[in-house]
């Protein structure tokens, strides 16, 4: 495509979509959600070929034929053009081969199992999805959060994820990419972000009544203020035991919580301690096949 029409197809799909927010990946916050806009602006481009001539063409065409037009040729035995045939099938067969190209290759750098390159180690976080509400567990500092999701700016977050009830799909779009989390099941994801922010995170599957409001703030920050939120968090004095999860895995939003833990909804629902194997525990519930705790490598695809 040339870079002149590539260039005003990107400007004007920046000021149609500016109004989107920044909560979206058009406004990246990490490295997957730049690929994925980059990919969406280049696929669009590439539609363009076919979209805007189809478009301008129309008005064009339908002016030149009317019916009180006079200069119009009138060929009432045309049957056949090779020009106009190459072109209504060489065209369009010649942007799928591109499309598909460059869709396969971006696939790659998105697949949602690979490591992101970095210098650091992963963070781990286990995302347990229940009724209306998320728990995010992070098992190498023992603490667990519903509500508020931080993370460190810089350095990569690898994400299991399951469900301890219905299907539920689990997305933050300003950082790229959604995932799956089904009972019985382990998926994964690995994300990062580059800059601080505070992002919307939800599950975006319709699975019944309140799904909409099963969203969260995932709180990109400097390494050294997750450092500080994760002192503070141990120091809550509100250890996740058994009660505790019997209590927030009953359907119920966040806000339902309120009077249990005597907590801020807007501030998030923050556990001092995390028994070990709760992720694996919520896996091996509905999987009775499975050793419990499960045992199995950490990272194995059902």
């Amino acid at each position: 495509m040339p870079g002149t029409l590539r260039r005003a197809v990107l400007a004007a799909l920046a000021l149609l979509l500016g109004g989107c927010g920044s909560i979206g990946f058009l406004h990246p916050h990490g490295p997957v959600a730049a690929t994925q806009r980059d990919l969406f602006f280049e696929v669009t481009g590439w539609m363009m070929v076919v979209v805007l001539p189809a478009i301008l063409l129309v008005p064009v065409m339908a002016w030149r034929y009317r019916r009180s037009a006079r200069r119009s040729a009138y060929q009432p035995d045309w049957k056949f053009s090779w020009p106009i045939e190459i072109a209504l099938w060489g065209v369009p067969v010649l942007l799928v081969v591109i499309l598909a190209t460059l869709i396969v290759r971006k696939a790659v750098a998105l697949d949602p199992y690979a490591p992101i390159a970095s210098g650091q180690p992963p963070l781990e976080v286990e995302v347990i999805g229940l009724d209306d509400k998320w728990l995010f567990v992070y098992p190498q500092e023992q603490v667990a959060a519903i509500g508020v999701l931080p993370l460190p700016v810089g350095r990569p977050v690898h994400f299991r994820l399951t469900s301890g009830t219905v299907m539920q799909s689990f997305a933050i779009p300003a950082l790229g990419s959604q995932i799956y989390a089904m009972a019985g099941m382990v998926t994964e994801l690995n994300l990062l972000a580059d800059r601080p922010g505070v992002l919307l995170g939800q599950n975006t599957q319709f699975n019944g009544s309140g799904f909409q409001a099963q969203k969260f703030q995932a709180r990109a920050m400097p390494p050294a203020d997750f450092a500080r939120w994760i002192v503070q968090a141990r120091a809550a004095g509100r250890p996740l035991d058994a009660a505790a999860y019997a209590r927030v895995a009953r359907p119920g939003q966040l806000a339902d919580l309120r009077r249990h833990f005597g907590v801020d909804p807007a501030q998030g629902l923050v556990f001092s301690a995390v028994p070990p194997g709760l992720f694996d525990g919520v896996v091996a519930q509905s999987r009775p096949a499975l050793p419990h705790p499960h045992t199995g490598a950490a990272h194995a695809h059902p």
